[in-house]
């Protein structure tokens, strides 16, 4: 489902290139979760959003399925994330003008698979069912976290791509979230790729893997 071959990323800076990802390669198949580790500044949140398509790779390769996502202009990148990738990053971005419900429904919507019963069944387990018609300003991070993740899972995406996605929630609301993910992947074959700084979530997952100034080692 995800390949990543060789990718190298540097940034440019007043004091010249800041260089953050040194010839990283992983394979995720589908049905299987990764947990990445590493301290902050290390690089997770760049491979993150290189998978996502959200930036690009200065070196190297990274392959979705059977897409070569670094091979796509914008609009093919913007038409993967749409149909294939979800993605739950530290910053919510709930659209602030609609409600709970519409926000959950909105990335279904685009992809084509909306299902109003399942959508309803995946608020109650997120703990959502009684602020579905409040608007994001209205709600505490914690609740805006649990909206973010049931947007991606709603959509039923084959990558999911979350960085710390349990950072905002109590240890309880935690687990019962990672709980959702993994039965999600098991359910649709899809992947998942988190980031995450707990050893105790990390290990719940298929796999882990460290990222140690730009490099990945095993764990």
């Amino acid at each position: 489902m995800l390949t990543v071959d060789q990718v190298s990323k540097q940034f440019t800076t007043p004091q010249g290139p800041l260089p953050v990802l040194y010839q990283v390669s992983l394979d995720l198949a589908a049905g299987q979760s990764l947990a990445l580790t590493g301290e902050s500044g290390s690089g997770k949140s760049t491979l993150l959003h290189l998978i996502a398509g959200l930036d690009q790779v200065d070196q190297g390769r990274i392959c979705i399925g059977e897409h070569d996502i670094t091979a796509q202009d914008e609009s093919g990148r913007a038409a993967l994330r749409r149909q294939t990738v979800g993605l739950v990053f530290q910053q919510f971005n709930l659209i602030p003008s609609l409600t709970v419900a519409a926000n959950l429904a909105f990335q279904a919507r685009l992809a084509g698979r909306f299902d109003a019963a399942e959508l309803a069944r995946l608020a109650q387990r997120l703990g959502l069912t009684e602020v579905m018609e409040r608007y994001p300003e209205q709600l505490s991070g914690g609740q805006q976290q649990r909206v973010a993740i049931g947007r991606v899972l709603a959509a039923k995406p084959a990558l999911v791509l979350a960085d710390e996605p349990t950072g905002n929630l109590d240890e309880a609301t935690g687990d019962a979230v990672l709980d959702l993910f993994l039965e999600g992947v098991k359910a649709t074959g899809s992947a998942l790729l988190m980031v995450t700084h707990s050893p105790r979530l990390a290990a719940r997952l298929d796999r882990c893997q460290h990222l140690h100034m730009g490099r990945l080692e095993p764990l």
